[in-house]
């Protein structure tokens, strides 16, 4: 019976191994770029750094220190230089594949972060397996611009599984439907028309803006954005202000708001402000060809009608005044009922000694011809 050789005995007391197997070693040595294992076997384990993370900066010592022990999938049994290469990261994403089907047949919801934000999606990991949410997927709305979810933790669900064709898609749209149909319907719970509200600008357009009360839009109209005037909403509104806006009215899934609060309403106290015989200042808003309104502060505007413009004959408005004119007036007409306020310059023109008399006949004049104006102003 021959003897064996001093090395024949430790290749035989050493174990064998296969390309794709699943060995355990412990860390004899890390460098920056590499980790050697010792895995039972006649030659060490190698662990490269991209075979360990996706991070191509980090320094692998500090992550792992000699004396671990930790597992790794071998990728060759000799790597060309005599040693077995090992992969850790594969070996991960094989514990993550298995994961993400657990997850895909259980309709799992999972959170991850986002390692990487592509042309057609988004990338993310579990326990290095990859996962692609496409665009499409990724928000219940069209987002052009998805470098704001880059490292980003999101939630999503798999609905497609195939690791060896490298097909696993997430999808995050359809938990985002359901969580606002939730919302949606809890708001619609909550609120009344007459209620105060806190809610995110959404979107402006010319007509008004759309305001994210947290569940669903709402609709704030240009003629409710101020008891005054606005001309444009893009120049008062941008999307991402945060407002408190009024619900007033609901119809289905409609909800209109409005910023024209009962408590603020000019038209409150205007009886006393605008008095008949009280000398007001107001700055010329627009004009007509029978007069200009003067907007006396948000939301309560006044005729001056063209005869009561001057003393002297003024053939239209605009041969006198001009637009964002400051003047000073008096009140020669009050009607709160119909908000309507007219005023006269040319009484502040008259004569000291016939103020009485003038103002009466300045009055009666105004009556009549702010009448028809203001008639004529309606159907405008």
């Amino acid at each position: 019976m021959s003897e064996l050789s001093f090395e024949q005995m430790l290749e035989e007391s050493l174990k064998t191994i296969r390309t794709g197997e699943i060995v355990t070693g412990k860390v004899i040595d890390v460098k920056d770029d590499e980790i050697v294992l010792n895995i039972g076997y006649k030659s060490d384990g190698i662990i490269p750094r991209n075979e360990y993370t996706n991070e191509s900066n980090v320094d692998l010592r500090n992550l792992v220190h000699i004396g671990d022990e930790m597992e790794a999938k071998v990728i060759k049994v000799n790597d060309g230089e005599g040693q077995v290469a090992l992969s850790y990261k594969r070996l991960a994403a094989d514990k993550g594949n298995k994961r993400l089907e657990e997850a895909y047949e259980n309709h799992e919801v999972l959170t991850a972060k986002v390692t990487q934000v592509l042309d057609g999606g988004l990338s993310v990991i579990i326990d290095e397996a990859r996962v692609f949410i496409p665009a499409s997927l990724v928000s219940d709305t069209y987002e052009k611009d998805l470098t704001k979810y880059a490292g980003q933790e999101i939630e999503f669900v798999i609905t497609e599984f195939n690791p060896k064709r490298r097909r696993v898609i997430g999808d995050r749209k359809q938990l985002m439907v359901v969580k606002k149909a939730e919302m949606q319907r809890e708001l619609f719970e909550r609120i009344h028309p007459g209620d105060t509200v806190e809610g995110i600008v959404k979107n402006v357009t010319d007509f008004g803006a759309f305001i994210d009360l947290g569940g669903a839009d709402g609709l704030l109209h240009i003629s409710e954005m101020s008891w005054g005037r606005v001309e444009n909403p893009k120049k008062v509104f941008k999307t991402g202000d945060q407002m408190r806006v009024l619900i007033k009215d609901i119809s289905g899934e409609k909800i209109a708001l409005s910023l024209k609060f009962p408590e603020e309403n000019p038209w409150v106290s205007a009886a006393e402000k605008y008095a008949v015989g009280n000398v007001v200042v107001g700055r010329v808003a627009r004009m007509t060809d029978f007069g200009a309104f003067i907007e006396l502060e948000p939301g309560v505007d006044a005729l001056l009608h063209v005869s009561q413009i001057s003393r002297e004959h003024v053939e239209k408005p605009a041969d006198a005044l001009n637009i964002g004119q400051e003047i000073e007036a008096k009140v020669v007409d009050f009607n709160g009922e119909d908000r309507k306020i007219s005023l006269s310059v040319k009484a502040l023109q008259s004569p000291v000694e016939n103020t009485m008399a003038e103002d009466e006949d300045i009055a009666d004049v105004d009556i009549d011809a702010v009448g028809a104006a203001e008639a004529e102003a309606d159907e405008l």
